[in-house]
């Protein structure tokens, strides 16, 4: 194993000196930097600063308890799921119908559609809403289909094109709902790549009649710029955690890149909410509100094109932050809830602990500010140095356990710098908190937004 991990880290090695080699340098002077001085310095204590640091503490406690927790239970998904696996019906291969939304997707559309007919599924349904486009995108679709017909004249693959005036993504997705005729309802975004086994590895959940929806696993594809590396950090960081709220029944987001229901059970429940921009945190959400489960598969790989710039990456999280504070005041019934039928790990401490997160966000430049100058004027750099190595260990492991480790080995010699580009992150999420609150505080309401694509795999 350690030398198949060797290999691995070599060949992304010869990859990351050709293309990102100035990025991690640079990355890699702040943190030499501290790792030295934490050996180096001589910490010299001072009383006026312990109040301070107290203080600081009893802030994170929450998080830090949900941390260690998720660090001690993501482990079991592996065991829990190779359990479930064996009590699974060999033949249970429900029918499914796969919904594409589609808005100016010209450039990463046919791409989609391909990627998800090479999964090869059997009793398969494709959808395509087209979003009222301003681009080519009804001519790109409907010529794709038209060779489609030409080319697979003998399959039973079924590919269904509905265009419809500009409404918004949710509108476009129930659209699209009323239609589908099968039993398993799974979305995938039009700049996006289902890996060949994803559908399998959805739909094998579904085989629980409690299962209401199941979250894929979703990983950033365009990945050559700084940009997109980060992103493809900050998901392989995120996504490893769902594996213990999967465990414990508390998934609550859902994204629309990679996500499975069972139709019966969303179309009872009034379908994809329209007045919420992010329609999957609030179905999922809704979900759990009614006491089905949620779960996560982290085999079920779709690979999706994150912002090309930090003006639409900006962009992208003010919509999941909107939609995310929105969904929050519609069920916040959910916070410490009693019911019997809601799951009470998810009530008192993934929902308060996630909401209690953005209050620490908004306060994060003050606190930020505290412990540095705490640091460099005691030179206790211990702490800082202690968070380094426990942050770049537990991304190696992530990595490792990962089902697409070789894919994401580029990321080995970026985890010991993931503490600042995690900071660059928060910066993210910071204006997309600020802008939020504004937004709702003036009740005003926001649009799909946008930016350039270039294609999955193509930057």
């Amino acid at each position: 194993m350690l030398y198949n991990t060797y290999s691995v880290m070599k060949s992304a090695l010869k990859k990351y000196l050709s293309i990102n080699g100035i990025f991690i340098v640079l990355l890699y002077v702040p943190t030499s930097a501290i790792l030295y001085l934490a050996v180096t310095s001589n910490y010299k204590p001072t009383e006026s600063f312990t109040l301070v640091r107290l203080i600081i503490l009893i802030l994170f406690v929450p998080i830090i308890f949900k941390y260690v927790l998720h660090l001690l239970i993501a482990p079991w998904y592996s065991v829990v799921e190779n359990a479930r696996s064996k009590k699974r019906p060999k033949d249970f291969l429900p029918s499914v119908t796969v919904l594409i939304p589609a808005w100016n997707e010209a450039v990463g559309i046919v791409h989609t559609i391909e990627s998800v007919i090479a999964t090869q599924y059997k009793n398969l349904e494709i959808i395509i809403v087209n979003d009222g486009s301003t681009d080519s995108t009804h001519n790109v679709i409907t010529q794709f289909i038209a060779d489609f017909k030409v080319s697979k004249s003998k399959t039973s693959l079924s590919i269904i094109y509905y265009n419809i005036k500009n409404d918004g993504k949710a509108k476009a997705l129930n659209h699209a709902l009323r239609f589908a005729s099968n039993d398993i309802i799974i979305t995938i975004d039009a700049d996006s790549s289902m890996d060949k086994n994803a559908i399998h590895h959805l739909v094998k959940h579904f085989s629980d009649p409690l299962v209401a929806s199941v979250a894929g696993n979703v990983v950033i594809g365009n990945r050559t710029r700084p940009i997109g590396l980060i992103q493809q950090l900050e998901y392989v960081y995120g996504f490893y955690f769902k594996r213990a709220d999967s465990l414990l029944n508390a998934v609550y987001i859902v994204g629309g890149a990679a996500a499975a229901y069972r139709k019966e059970v969303i179309t009872r429940t009034g379908g994809f909410d329209e007045s919420i921009i992010t329609e999957g945190i609030e179905l999922s959400t809704r979900l759990q509100d009614q006491g089905y489960k949620v779960r996560y598969a982290a085999e079920a790989i779709v690979y999706t094109e994150g912002p090309q710039d930090f003006e639409g990456l900006c962009k992208q999280r003010l919509r999941w932050k909107f939609g995310r504070l929105l969904t929050f005041y519609k069920y916040r019934h959910l916070f410490f809830s009693f019911k019997r039928e809601h799951n009470q790990y998810l009530t008192f401490i993934v929902l308060p602990i996630a909401f209690f997160a953005e209050i620490l966000l908004f306060f994060e430049g003050l606190l930020l500010a505290a412990f540095y100058i705490y640091t460099f004027y005691t030179n206790d750099f211990v702490p800082l140095a202690f968070v380094i190595l426990a942050l770049t260990l537990i991304v190696f492991l992530q990595i490792l356990s990962d089902p697409k480790t070789r894919y994401h080995s580029n990321l080995f010699f970026l985890a010991p710098s993931a503490w600042i580009l995690f900071y660059v992150m928060d910066l993210v999420e910071y204006q997309a908190l600020i802008r939020s609150g504004t937004r709702i505080i003036q009740k005003k309401q926001l649009v799909w937004q946008k930016w350039q694509r270039v294609g999955v795999f193509n930057s």
